[in-house]
């Protein structure tokens, strides 16, 4: 039989032993990580036994998530499971790998590992069953991430993966997830949200992978290792930052040279778990998952003196031009014929249209976080949240320059962190808000970030009062690792707690709205999307151009595009939200 060998595997001294792996470079151990011959999800379900597929489809990707109904015998007896595994390539076999990817169709269908919306679907329609029949439920996780093409996000991938999300955050049932071998990004963390998370102890779980993370902060993809080192990738330390709750081991080797080993040792970490969670009666299940999530995150606090050092309300709205009704049209403007144009744009034109130049699409600013609160709230009711207003990011990885880019942020924006909370009132009725700031690091989603939403949905809660979020950044905070993405489940659960309670949430999607917001509370709630807002989904623009090497369609990501595509039903324009936003509170009252 034929094998792959990583280029360390090669060397005379090296010998599977636990020193040996622990000598391999970081980036070395993200590689061992997802060895082709690793087990994958299929290999797994000799473990279990009266096995039955589900919810089998040919839709494109749908195989990247496989599900299937079982029985896991355990001291106490068998339980019913519902399984639902990514499955990133047909086998685990090196050498019927090679013959599979040579047939015309086959390397296409596989989609390099990634999960499209067809997945997430397969893998919603099982959560739901799973319920029904009161199956405990299994995820198994194995993707280098979710699917970064126009096709996925045509297919509504963002909303698809908070679906999971939600879904899970609200299982009637016990829900595990396993991270078999590589667990990346936002295609991961849609099934990683719950109650218990263990790992098979070469995996990794990681918010980026190394090559891009280079990317980003080397302008290399040459410096990988030095992203993984500084990321913390391994299994090892996700359980010292508390985002897994243990690891499997993989007693006699890394599992690809040793899988039964490994296999036996994932049936009883599962066997033992199960009788935790049996132990839970049902109607305190939920009660259970929230005491977890709750604990999950870390951050620092900051003084009154520190915060007047900075505090500044910041507005980023033009200002309408004296003595004339034009502005200055932007540098490098240009029309869908490819000539410049140079005229002025008429002022009251540009805020109808939302600040975005109607001749090119090109954005003249994005507001403020205080500058939601003008549009949203009644003017001067607006108090921030004592709980929430000392909270601030913790540069736990000590991250190449984060704290002081985290000090600079505050002085450019005025503001101690990408998130405000607060309380105020629309139309003389209270409501909770949270509003981000794009000008800070980009409004990308972090630990700070997941608990400030989580307090303000317990103030919520608490007053029995609508809260209202405003969504604006890019993906979770790569100089937090993984730990700022498994805090976007944490806000799943927080606020489906107060959407149980019958309390509305509404959240105003803004340009940009992608990845990790946008898979958070971007997919939440009463959805309103901006006018004219852009840049809506989960991969951004420039990360699909350059994955499919190709250019995205006219208005991709717009509001309008989103519309056509039956995801944006509800356009509201900025001058005109605060009516909008009015109309849905008054219901929630006079009901």
């Amino acid at each position: 039989m034929k094998h792959f060998y990583l280029p360390f595997e090669k060397k005379q001294d090296f010998d599977y032993s636990a020193a040996a792996i622990e000598k391999l470079s970081e980036y070395e151990k993200y590689q061992l990580s997802f060895h082709p011959e690793r087990p994958k999800y299929l290999d797994y379900l000799q473990v279990f036994k009266n096995v039955e597929p589900c919810f089998e489809s040919n839709l494109h990707g749908s195989n990247l998530i496989q599900t299937h109904r079982a029985v896991l015998d355990t001291a106490s007896g068998p339980v019913k499971v519902m399984l639902v595994g990514q499955q990133s390539s047909p086998t685990s076999n090196f050498e019927q790998l090679q013959q599979l990817m040579r047939k015309n169709g086959t390397a296409e269908q596989w989609n390099q590992g990634m999960p499209t919306p067809a997945s997430y679907e397969r893998a919603l329609k099982a959560i739901k069953l799973a319920e029904k029949e009161a199956r405990l439920i299994i995820t198994m996780i194995d993707t280098p991430g979710a699917d970064p093409t126009e096709e996925a996000e045509s297919g509504g991938i963002a909303w698809k993966i908070g679906h999971c999300m939600q879904a899970l955050a609200e299982a009637s049932v016990p829900t595990i997830s396993v991270i078999m071998n590589r667990g990346c990004s936002g295609g991961a963390i849609a099934l990683t949200g719950c109650d218990i998370v263990l790992a098979m102890e070469y995996s990794t779980y990681l918010v980026i992978s190394p090559e891009a993370c280079s990317s980003i902060l080397f302008r290399t993809r040459d410096k990988a290792n030095l992203a993984a080192e500084i990321s913390q990738i391994t299994s090892k330390e996700a359980l010292h930052h508390k985002i897994i709750d243990a690891i499997i081991a993989e007693p006699d080797g890394p599992a690809h040279r040793f899988p039964q080993s490994a296999i036996a040792s994932l049936r009883a970490s599962l066997c033992n778990h199960i009788e935790q969670l049996s132990a839970i009666p049902q109607e305190e299940v939920f009660d259970a998952r929230v005491q977890r999530w709750k604990q999950i995150g870390r951050w620092d606090r900051i003084t009154e003196e520190e915060i007047a050092s900075f505090e500044q309300h910041r507005s980023r709205r033009i200002a309408r031009p004296e003595g004339n009704m034009f502005v200055q049209r932007h540098k490098g403007c240009r029309g869908s014929d490819g000539k410049r144009i140079y005229d002025p744009v008429l002022y009251s034109a540009l805020i109808d249209d939302n600040y975005v130049c109607k001749d090119c699409g090109y954005r003249y600013t994005r507001l403020s976080a205080y500058d939601y609160i003008d549009i949203v709230l009644d003017q001067g009711s607006f108090r921030e949240h004592e709980a929430t207003r000392h909270l601030v990011d913790l540069d736990i990885l000590g991250f190449p320059g984060y704290s002081q880019k985290i000090l600079e942020e505050r002085k450019k924006t005025g503001i101690a962190s990408a998130l405000l909370t607060g309380d105020g009132t629309v139309g003389g009725k209270p409501v909770v808000i949270c509003v981000t700031d794009f000008g800070f690091l980009g409004g990308s989603f972090c630990m700070s970030t997941g608990e400030k939403i989580w307090q303000a949905s317990q103030i919520a809660l608490d007053r029995k009062c609508p809260i209202i979020i405003q969504a604006a950044g890019g993906g979770a905070r790569m100089h937090e690792g993984c730990s700022s993405m498994v805090s976007i489940p944490k806000i799943h659960v927080a606020l489906s707690r107060v959407e149980k309670a019958g309390i509305p949430v509404l959240t105003i999607i803004t340009d940009p709205t992608l990845g990790g917001v946008a898979i958070g509370f971007g997919s939440r709630g009463i959805q309103l999307f901006e006018h004219k807002a852009g840049n809506i989904g989960f991969s951004g623009k420039r990360v699909i151009e350059q994955y499919t090497g190709k250019k995205t369609s006219h208005d991709f990501q717009t509001t309008t595009w989103l519309q056509e595509k039956g995801y944006a039903n509800h356009i509201v324009n900025p001058m005109s939200m605060h009516m909008d936003i009015e109309a849905i509170i008054n219901d929630f009252y006079r009901n």
